[in-house]
């Protein structure tokens, strides 16, 4: 059922981001939902195919996504996808190409199935936990370096201007990029060591990019180090901590404090 469940995500992936791609650079409505929440027209339309192509194939399963109003049946249901269209859609309104289509299943509370897909690079991560991962049909894993100093960690910019690595900077090397869930195909990918927060995200920020980095090797939890349970009434979560395993605690520690 996963192998099934992953091949309709990744179509729906890359046909969503064909129709991303149709808008990057060009003219398009952005709107605004909130403060420092642009929506686009190439949301929405990634938003529609998604559904289609995903609840077209699994009508029984719950369905959240970012563009799309939250009912309460999913709470219901075993089987939940956590969707969003274009996670980085600031970048994306900038022409800056770190963005992506965010495709997770959960399973009783678990991510078990990610899809990752940045149409403008062409890069497909996917993942089924227990079974591997990989980046355009190749097998991928986190990074082995076992120690914080010497490691990377992809970080949002905001972060990097505020100066919250400034007291770490002879330990880590810190490497700016968009979209949150990218950041975790790129940790998934051995490209970098970790990616962390204590800003609260929501599970369509995080779900696909749970599976996938768990599928690589990889640790996932909220920043007080628990591990992330999806599908509930209020899809917030608290802090996100993502790493190659051996240096999970350290990033923990750095967030404490």
């Amino acid at each position: 059922m996963l192998d099934h469940a992953l091949s309709i995500a990744r179509q729906a992936a890359l046909e969503a981001g064909a129709a991303i791609a149709g808008f990057y650079q060009d003219e398009y409505t952005v709107r605004d939902k909130g403060e420092d929440n642009p929506v686009t027209d190439a949301d929405l339309a990634a938003d529609k195919i998604l559904e289609a192509k995903i609840r077209g194939a699994f009508p029984d399963h719950g369905w959240l996504s970012e563009e799309t109003v939250d009912t309460p049946e999913r709470l219901e249901k075993s089987h939940v996808w956590i969707i969003d269209p274009l996670d980085g859609t600031r970048e994306f309104t900038q022409g800056i190409p770190e963005f992506v289509v965010s495709v997770g299943l959960v399973i009783d509370g678990r991510a078990v199935l990610g899809v990752l897909y940045n149409p403008i690079k062409k890069q497909l991560f996917a993942g089924i936990v227990g079974q591997g991962a990989t980046l355009n049909g190749e097998p991928i894993s986190v990074t082995a370096h076992p120690e914080l100093k010497g490691s990377k960690v992809v970080c949002s910019r905001t972060e990097m201007k505020k100066g919250w690595f400034d007291d770490y900077m002879d330990v880590l090397t810190p490497v700016p990029v968009g979209s949150v869930a990218y950041k975790f195909g790129l940790v998934a990918a051995g490209e970098a060591e970790s990616t962390f927060t204590p800003r609260p995200r929501n599970e369509w920020d995080i779900c696909a990019g749970v599976a996938i980095v768990e599928a690589a090797g990889g640790r996932c939890s909220d920043r007080t180090g628990a591990p992330y349970v999806f599908n509930r009434p209020d899809p917030l979560v608290n802090g996100v901590a993502v790493s190659n395993g051996h240096v999970h605690g350290a990033i923990l520690e750095i967030m404490k404090r």
